[in-house]
Formats: structure tokens, sequence, C-alpha cells
């Protein structure tokens, strides 16, 4: 029994002791580590993801050069039992209405990595 305390006392002198504002620090760091890793996996890959959301298979569809909206939406394999009465595009926090009929006659909308495509 008596070397127990001994060897939490080496053991105390080579961990080194913390203060409760350095614990603090520490684990503020490593929460806010942790917040920034989740929201890097939700932004699109390096590789420049377009996410379609709304009633389809795969929201997350990797870009490619010269990649159209209309490519995105079949990739995305839309799902839902109607039509899609609105398509919404939105790059760089910026957003515009589409409709679905300007893809069906024909129109070529271009799109750029990270872009989101809402199916409604």
């Amino acid at each position: 029994m008596k070397l127990l305390p001994i060897i939490l006392v080496i053991a105390l002198a080579a961990g080194g002791c913390v203060s409760k504002s350095q614990a603090r620090l520490e684990a503020q760091n490593a929460f806010l580590s942790g917040q920034n890793a989740a929201l890097q996996s939700q932004l699109p890959t390096a590789s420049g993801g377009v996410t379609v959301l709304g009633a389809v298979q795969n929201q997350s569809v990797p870009w490619v050069e010269g990649m159209t909206l209309a490519q995105a939406v079949a990739t995305a394999n839309y799902i839902g039992l109607h039509e899609p009465k609105q398509i919404i595009l939105t790059r760089q926090g910026e957003s515009a209405v589409l409709e679905p009929k300007v893809l069906l006659s024909g129109a070529v909308v271009p799109l750029e990595p990270g872009d989101v495509i809402e199916v409604r």
C-alpha cells in the first residue's frame, strides 16, 4: 500500500498538472475542432459535388465538367409520385426558380461545383 502514493506522485509529475483554465481551453478547442469537422462533412466534396434535395434517391451527385441541371436531376434519380412543380437552383447563396417545362423543352442550364438543386 505504501507504493501506491509514490506511483501516483510519479504519474502526476510525469504527466504534468493542468490548470482549470488550461483544461477548459483544451476542451473548448476539442469541441470547436469537432464542430468544424461536422460542418466540413456537410459541404460539397473537394471534387465539387452537386446536392439535389427533394424526392430523389441520390442527394449527392459528383460534378463533372459540362454537367447540366437535367443531367444532375436524372443522376439523382427523381422518385416523386408526381411531376415536379418547381426546381430551385441555388448558387453561392443566390436562388433562381425554374419551371420544369423549361428543362423538358430542351433548355440547357449549366451547373457549377457546389450548386444546390431543390426539386419540389
